[in-house]
């Protein structure tokens, strides 16, 4: 090309502006990949503040953007209902734990697939066994259609569909299910990059949810890391918060949160627990959980080796450049039900591993969780964990890398904030794909998220309130105003995020207007979702 033709080339990109000389700049129709994590907390990445090893993850967030102020709806199903339909959890089928997609939503797959994508999906899908992938729009799925298994062992938990294809052969002992995750999304991919269309992946981990297992080898690496506790976790990775920017300097640390009464398990232990300071704690205590807490951390860093093996692959084959890749976790750090875990199930079950036993953590055998005192720590600095509508339980580290379609600087924080929502409008727009009013003669409810698009390359979008609710919690938040009432009969509660985002100064008796304003802007949001007049008596155990 001539300089002149260069100069007339560069005027015209200027002249278009940013939004339109990405565009320009791409290679045609991009590919979409969506990772998400399950119960990572939001200082858990090396890029949040955390100490757990994720140079992949890093990697991406260094060269992308991120959004500090990006929500879920606070629990898993519920939050993947709204990915992949970009409306609510009670429009999309999930008002609780249990439910199912009705006909009046689609998927961001069967979009895609409009716009001449393929689609795959691997890991965990939790939206019911009774509809596959296969039945929304996904051309193939391998994974686990529920909500937690072993991550050791392949049958019964683990299935491929559409079921004539053949699965993957493992040796005994072989199989680790993250690792298998990463062999499925190399796979398809592969075959994506030969049939010649662009993709659209949904990669969704079960690392980290219980129980919680993984190879000894990295479990051992972490196991020094936590012998200092959680009170010494909590204020390296608010140190650490601050110097990356995602904490203002002068935010104190909240005290460690209490754990709520255990609704689930009303009348074999109904009080609230106080997380107890690390130095309290007897040694053999120290031990097993401190060997839980490696365990979780060496479930996140292979998670983030899966991810490096494909972005790898999306480098070798020439295809990151135009690839949007979208990170994020589906709700907060999961802190049930005690501050020491469970074990053998999902309640107020905890064993104490002592000795030798201490191994056993992590290992095929062993199904712990690592409890809400190590929560507390993964929701640095924020209050509650999963399930709850308080930061600690809602907000997600959000990674978005696409450098053929953003103009932004490298490693660029965007603070306007985001819901779950908005993953389907984007990746509508990224396909230059059409939201449809009907859906093979079905009328579709309309989108409730926005593009995140025009923020990658400088432009902006119209703010809005964000409204969650999960069994009871609830919460709005409205610019710097924050409204969340607790469930089980709590009052409502306000907070100015803007300078107390760790909801320590309830403003509700100063304010009562506001408070009111913005109760009944929940309550005509409830109503239009359908949720139940009572959304509280919406009561599960936890999958």
């Amino acid at each position: 090309m001539t300089r002149r033709r260069l100069l007339v080339a560069g005027l015209l990109l200027a002249a278009i502006g940013p939004a339109a000389s990405a565009r320009a700049l791409s290679r045609g129709k991009p590919n979409i990949l969506i990772i998400l994590a399950d119960d990572v907390g939001y200082s858990d990445l090396g890029c949040q503040g955390g100490e757990i090893r994720t140079p992949n993850l890093d990697a991406l967030a260094a060269r992308g953007a991120r959004w500090p102020n990006f929500y879920n709806s606070a629990r898993c199903c519920p939050t993947r209902a709204s990915l992949l339909t970009g409306v609510h959890p009670a429009q999309a089928g999930f008002p609780d734990m249990t439910g199912r997609l009705p006909t009046q939503v689609v998927t961001i797959p069967e979009v895609l697939k409009t716009a001449g994508y393929n689609t795959y999906m691997v890991g965990k899908w939790h939206l019911s066994e009774a509809t596959k992938p296969t039945d929304r729009g996904f051309d193939e799925f391998y994974g686990m259609l529920g909500g937690f298994n072993s991550c050791w062992h392949e049958d019964p938990f683990y299935t491929r569909w559409p079921r004539e294809r053949e699965k993957r052969r493992y040796a005994p002992g072989a199989f680790y299910s993250t690792d298998v995750f990463g062999d499925y999304a190399l796979d398809f991919l592969e075959q994506g990059r030969k049939a010649g269309k662009p993709w659209f992946l949904y990669l969704a981990f079960n690392a980290a949810h219980f129980p919680l297992h993984a190879p000894e080898a990295d479990i051992k690496r972490y196991e020094p890391v936590y012998a200092g506790g959680w009170d010494r976790i909590r204020e390296r990775r608010l140190a650490r918060m601050k110097e990356l920017g995602l904490a203002p300097r002068d935010l104190a640390l909240s005290p460690r949160t209490v754990v709520p009464k255990n609704w689930a398990n009303a009348g074999k232990d109904s009080a609230d627990k106080q997380i107890p300071a690390w130095e309290t704690l007897p040694e053999d205590r120290r031990k097993d959980l401190a060997r839980r807490m490696a365990t979780f951390a060496a479930m996140v860093d292979r998670m983030d080796q899966a991810v490096g093996r494909v972005v790898g692959y999306l480098k070798r084959t020439g295809q990151l450049e135009n690839t949007l890749i979208l990170f994020l976790s589906d709700n907060g750090a999961c802190g049930e039900w005690d501050p020491f875990g469970f074990d053998g199930e999902s309640g107020p079950n905890n064993v104490l591993h002592a000795g030798a036993g201490v191994k056993s953590i992590g290992g095929p055998a062993s199904y712990v969780s690592y409890g809400s005192g190590w929560a507390n720590a993964c929701s640095t600095p924020y209050r509650y964990y999963k399930q709850f509508t308080h930061e600690g339980g809602i907000r997600t580290p959000l990674i978005v890398h696409y450098p053929a379609g953003s103009t932004l600087e490298p490693g660029t924080m965007i603070r306007q904030a985001g819901y779950i929502t908005d993953l389907l409008p984007t990746c509508v727009e990224a396909a230059g794909a059409s939201y449809p009013a009907e859906y093979l003669g079905r009328r579709i409810l309309s989108m409730e998220g926005a593009s995140l698009l025009p923020l990658l390359t400088g432009g902006v979008r119209p703010a809005r309130p964000i409204t969650i609710e999960h069994e009871g919690s609830k919460a709005v938040i409205d610019g710097d105003w924050k409204l969340v009432q607790e469930r089980g009969g709590h009052s409502w509660e306000l907070y100015n995020l803007s300078i107390d985002p760790t909801e320590m100064h309830d403003l509700s008796r100063e304010q009562p207007r506001r408070v009111h304003s913005m109760a009944l802007a929940w309550d005509d949001w409830a109503r239009r979702c359908g949720l139940k007049p009572d959304a509280s008596s919406n009561r599960t155990q936890d999958h």
